[in-house]
């Protein structure tokens, strides 16, 4: 239930950016050296993400319970190799491999986003080989 809870607040976090709140915005979004952002985001994309978030908290809650069709089992490898994914990164601007590493952002992405993701990544794939 923790990692259903986590996805759910993520959600409600984007719903709240989406509606104009800025707290914590400038630690969310990647910068380049000089402290521009490198995404901005819509209004329209940051509810899409707040709504996938809350599809991806559905998922963690049918593992939970042990929903064992293939649908349900497929999107969870889906989802621990995605947050996985994000872990690594892209090698530029996130992840443990990013080269830009003296901003806000990525301050953050070192010591929440990163161990966040790994740990939504290794959650996800217990539930699946229970």
């Amino acid at each position: 239930m923790i990692v259903m809870g986590i996805l759910v607040l993520l959600a409600l976090v984007h719903f709240y950016w989406a509606m104009g709140g800025r707290y914590g915005l400038e630690q969310a979004l990647p910068t380049n050296k000089e402290g521009h952002r490198i995404l901005n985001p819509s209004m329209f994309m940051t509810y899409m993400v707040g709504f996938v978030l809350l599809g991806f908290a559905y998922v963690a809650y049918m593992l939970y319970i042990g929903e064992t069709s293939i649908g349900i089992k497929s999107v969870g490898w889906g989802l621990s190799l995605l947050f996985l994914l994000r872990v690594v990164g892209d090698f530029k601007m996130v992840g443990i491999f990013k080269k830009i590493q003296n901003t806000a952002f990525a301050r953050y992405d070192n010591w929440v986003f990163i161990p966040l993701c790994l740990f939504i990544s290794l959650w996800y794939l217990d539930m699946l080989v229970q």
